[in-house]
């Protein structure tokens, strides 16, 4: 965990999502996204509020 973020990695968990995937949670919001090729397979986190902070 690093600034309040989770990060899971599910390389051999294929039924849901037939894919390896890396979850990410913040605040109780969620993101999928797929390992080989980096895109999303499920957001549940709100991304609009995020340029003040960098």
């Amino acid at each position: 965990m690093f600034y309040g973020i989770k990060i899971r990695m599910f390389f051999r968990d294929t039924e849901k999502y037939k894919l390896p995937q890396i979850h990410a949670e913040y605040q109780g919001e969620m993101a999928v996204f797929s390992i080989p090729d980096g895109k999303y397979l499920q957001v549940k986190i709100c991304l609009c509020d995020l340029s003040h902070r960098i």
